[in-house]
């Protein structure tokens, strides 16, 4: 009896935990892809913040860092995700008060750019503008008003019991048991031209509307996903990855590009 409650337990608290972004493989697979597209000037500057420190390293740093006591952190829930309605652009509903994804971007960038800023601000800043721009592109992460992102969409994936929002943040991309190196080699090869500069676009309004609008897709009919669910879902997984890393790219470009290219 007591080993059942202890289950229970668990499982209980794997269910109301707060999902995080992408999980630890995706968004080093982000950051992976990203590190190929930095130019001179980019990788100079995520140098000077983060020494030897990858992309793919510095990705799901925010989100190890959400068992901190630090105060900070413990308000930092909300700069991981926005929340748009069906039918309704972010331009339309804008941040509520305590901020969300794009107003945690723009802060960070502004304490990049700032040569006043400290190491430890920048290093910290740097950080998460990594890990957002992944979040922004985990179609749950642009969630509808009432779910929570997913998260109160309560499905069983392959016969485990999970929540939608868990599912596209690990689980898929954990049934595939690549590592992240693996899953950016097969990505990488599939690179064009013609889709790099389709998808460089620095914009998160670009990358929040595309998101939103495959949030749309992936609601499942019935709360059984398995085979059927990874067949019919998988090339956007893989899009929105790949996708996601160029736009990282795009995004440290420009922070760190010369002032009269910013404009």
């Amino acid at each position: 009896m007591r080993r059942l409650i202890a289950i229970v337990t668990l499982l209980a608290a794997t269910l109301s935990a707060p999902a995080l972004a992408w999980g630890l493989t995706g968004h080093r697979i982000v950051g992976a892809l990203a590190q190929d597209h930095l130019d001179a000037r980019a990788q100079a500057g995520v140098s000077r913040i983060l020494g030897t420190e990858s992309l793919a390293e510095a990705a799901p740093w925010p989100d190890f860092m959400r068992s901190s006591s630090e105060a900070f952190w413990k308000q930092s829930v909300p700069l991981h995700y926005v929340t748009v309605p069906t039918g309704k652009s972010y331009a339309e509903v804008g941040a509520p008060s305590e901020g969300d994804a794009v107003t945690a971007l723009a802060k960070f960038t502004a304490v990049v750019r700032n040569p006043a800023s400290s190491l430890a601000d920048r290093q910290r800043a740097l950080r998460f503008i990594i890990h957002i721009v992944g979040d922004l592109h985990q179609p749950l992460h642009v969630g509808r008003p009432g779910d929570k992102g997913g998260n109160d969409v309560k499905v069983s994936f392959f016969g485990d019991p999970t929540n939608l929002h868990t599912v596209w943040d690990s689980t898929f991309i954990d049934r595939e048991k690549l590592s992240y190196t693996e899953w950016a080699n097969f990505l990488r090869v599939r690179q064009t031209p013609d889709n790099l500069d389709a998808w460089s676009n620095p914009d998160p309004q670009v990358w929040i509307a595309e998101s939103a609008a495959a949030r749309e897709t992936i609601y499942p009919v019935t709360p059984d996903l398995g085979y059927a669910y990874v067949f019919e879902h998988k090339a956007t997984l893989d899009l929105a990855l790949e996708r996601a890393g160029i736009r990282l790219a795009a995004y440290l470009n420009w922070i760190f590009a010369s002032p009269s290219r910013q404009r």
